[in-house]
């Protein structure tokens, strides 16, 4: 293993080298490729554009991220920007590379979480678009065109992240392979007019599923928490360490993104029927919403009271974008009934 991790630091190396010009597209690509932007950003322009569609895709979203959380726990990756320091192998002649922001993830690294999500999330949406062009044209060719947009994307986001050195490339390749395996099994399972008692015994399922296997692990012995000390030390800047970025900020997230598609489905089962005018506004809105919603601070300490207001911020976001901004733009274009 350690000349695979000697052989992706080198990989960095050479792509930083050669694409370095191209630092903003990497960094946008790895923006993109984040779990949160498949909820914040992707989620509300699928589903304001077919609404089963935006369901399956926060959906895949969540669940691909659990299982993410879950077998980085079990795996324990390594991640470059600290391995490179710890391994002590290139002391005399250390790599010419550099960090980012994004690079400071303190959870373990492999499988790739946005490669995994990525992959997941995308392939729904991807499938379902080729499935919809090959039954309207009848071409072959045409139909796979999404398939290849999606291979192109996957890519980027794959190379991004061992441009920043938040993730050696085997790691990026388990995480799409794995990612799309599960892409193609959600995309059959949406919950759609599920009960809410389904999202609340799922969502609690899955918080609590996720803290006794931490706590059987702790008790085994295994420290679960080994990667923050590294991620502190060997991060240029702290300021560049987040708590957003921690796997309980990933289980919080996960788990209030599905109670929130749970209450929003609860409180307007079917949503409202919107021409595509208002649709538009709504994604508009919904974008808005969503970005101060995300921008809104949350208080770090104690980390208790972070995780459960992070779990509270994401839980809103379903309820946001299916019931509370399709309702006020359905009053504002809803056509008063003749007496």
């Amino acid at each position: 293993m350690e000349s695979v991790h000697r052989g992706g630091v080198l990989a960095a190396e050479a792509l930083q080298r050669s694409a370095g010009g191209y630092e903003e597209l990497w960094l946008l690509a790895s923006h993109l490729g984040d779990p949160k932007a498949a909820v914040l950003l992707l989620f509300p322009a699928v589903f304001h554009t077919h609404r089963r569609a935006g369901i399956a895709v926060l959906w895949a979203a969540a669940l691909s991220e659990w299982i993410n959380l879950v077998l980085k726990w079990i795996l324990f990756g390594e991640r470059p920007y600290w391995w490179i320091g710890e391994s002590g192998l290139f002391s005399e002649n250390p790599p010419k590379v550099q960090q980012f922001p994004s690079t400071c993830e303190t959870g373990p690294g492999s499988p790739s979480g946005h490669a995994m999500v990525s992959a997941a999330v995308w392939w729904v949406i991807v499938s379902s678009l080729a499935s919809c062009v090959h039954k309207r044209t009848g071409s072959k060719i045409l139909a796979a065109v999404p398939y290849l947009l999606y291979a192109v994307f996957l890519g980027c986001v794959g190379l991004s992240r061992i441009f920043i050195l938040a993730h050696f490339p085997h790691q990026v390749i388990a995480g799409l392979l794995t990612g799309v395996l599960l892409g193609v099994f959600l995309k059959w399972s949406v919950p759609e007019h599920r009960p809410l008692l389904f999202f609340f015994r799922f969502s609690l399922s899955l918080l609590f599923g996720a803290l006794l296997m931490h706590g059987a692990l702790q008790n085994f012995g295994v420290d679960l928490s080994w990667s923050i000390p590294l991620a502190k030390r060997w991060c240029s800047r702290s300021e560049w360490i987040r708590m957003d970025t921690a796997p309980f900020s990933s289980l919080s997230r996960v788990a209030g993104v599905l109670l929130g598609l749970g209450l929003a489905q609860y409180w307007k089962p079917g949503g409202w029927a919107l021409p595509w005018v208002p649709r538009t506004l709504c994604l508009a809105l919904s974008s808005i919403a969503l970005h101060y919603i995300n921008s809104f601070p949350v208080p770090t300490a104690p980390p208790l009271l972070f995780y459960s207001l992070f779990f509270l911020k994401y839980s809103i976001v379903p309820q946001v974008v299916m019931v509370l901004v399709p309702g006020f733009v359905h009053l504002l274009t809803a056509k008063p009934k003749r007496e």
